[in-house]
């Protein structure tokens, strides 16, 4: 796949005006002046509103809104979401939480809005570099986390058993490879929460649509996944994407060949070569693909870490 065809992070978002009215309401008052624009933002695989707000007075703020339908589990995450934006320091590379709310079944979070832009799409190296040097940066200060938050086992153990589940499932269309050694990569794969263990805040969902770029700053966004792990585990999760999106292959930005890593890899894909097999998530109209493309180049580099034939 090349970088001109891969598919956009993208769900179906929720304009502003079917916003719950309450919700509208609610943040109008807390901003103290009513929206006089309010401008969608393309991104990310949410249903949710995403909103770029501008009050009658000028004031501005960036919301995100969601309720119920069309995916309850996204309820779910952006109460996971507040929690952690809420207590993250300001020595975090994140926008700077206003207030958060629930209502009538809705969550709600209201944002500094940051005057930044996504990176560009194929990557620029230039930009890539920025990106990864703000990443490791970022793993220094986290390290130790500076707020209580579920380890990555807590997380995602629930989620990386891909290859283990597929030893009891339907496996027509596989790559070869993997049903070579679909036994071995169970195994593999069973010891990546060990291997991924440790005290760092980790954001666990890089991507390109989770970073904005400003002229001095490199900002990170949406939280509801961050939990403590090896400094490593964000580089390791965000470079299939970043293969994927027109930018070096995994291999060529992480040489560590430390068999933590490997483990870690190894989970990663399996949970991708999975999960896109299965039936589409409501409102995540690409999802499915995104995590296809991401676990075609996920697969060649586990297929140079582990060496089998």
């Amino acid at each position: 796949m090349s970088a001109a065809d891969h598919p956009p992070a993208a769900g179906s978002r929720t304009p502003w005006h079917e916003v719950h009215p309450k919700v509208r309401a609610a943040v109008e008052d807390f901003l103290g002046d009513p929206v006089a624009e309010a401008v969608t933002q393309a991104g990310g695989f949410s249903p949710a509103a995403a909103v770029r707000l501008r009050t009658r007075g000028g004031r501005r703020a960036f919301v995100k809104a969601v309720g119920p339908e069309p995916n309850p589990d996204t309820v779910r995450i952006y109460r996971s979401e507040l929690r952690t934006a809420a207590a993250l320091p300001p020595s975090v590379p994140a926008p700077r939480l206003l207030t958060g709310f629930e209502l009538d079944g809705w969550v709600a979070l209201v944002f500094e809005d940051v005057e930044g832009r996504h990176p560009a799409m194929p990557w620029r190296r230039d930009e890539l570099h920025r990106v990864l040097a703000a990443v490791e940066e970022m793993a220094a200060a986290l390290t130790p986390s500076p707020i209580d938050a579920p380890s990555v086992e807590e997380v995602f153990g629930g989620s990386f058993q891909g290859w283990r589940r597929l030893t009891g499932e339907d496996t027509a269309g596989l790559d070869p490879w993997i049903l070579r050694h679909l036994d071995a990569l169970a195994e593999l794969e069973s010891g990546w929460a060990r291997a991924a263990a440790g005290d760092s805040l980790v954001h666990a969902d890089l991507r390109a649509d989770n970073i904005l770029l400003t002229g001095e700053r490199v900002y990170v966004v949406d939280w509801p996944w961050a939990c403590t792990a090896q400094p490593w585990f964000d580089r390791v999760g965000m470079l299939p994407s970043v293969g994927m999106q027109g930018g070096p292959a995994p291999h060529e930005l992480l040489t560590d060949d430390d068999p933590a890593v490997t483990a870690v890899v190894a989970a990663v894909t399996g949970y991708l070569v999975r999960q896109s097999r299965q039936p589409g998530p409501p409102g995540l109209p690409t999802l499915r693909a995104f995590q296809r493309a991401q676990g075609v180049v996920a697969l060649d580099w586990l297929k140079r870490r582990t060496g089998w034939a």
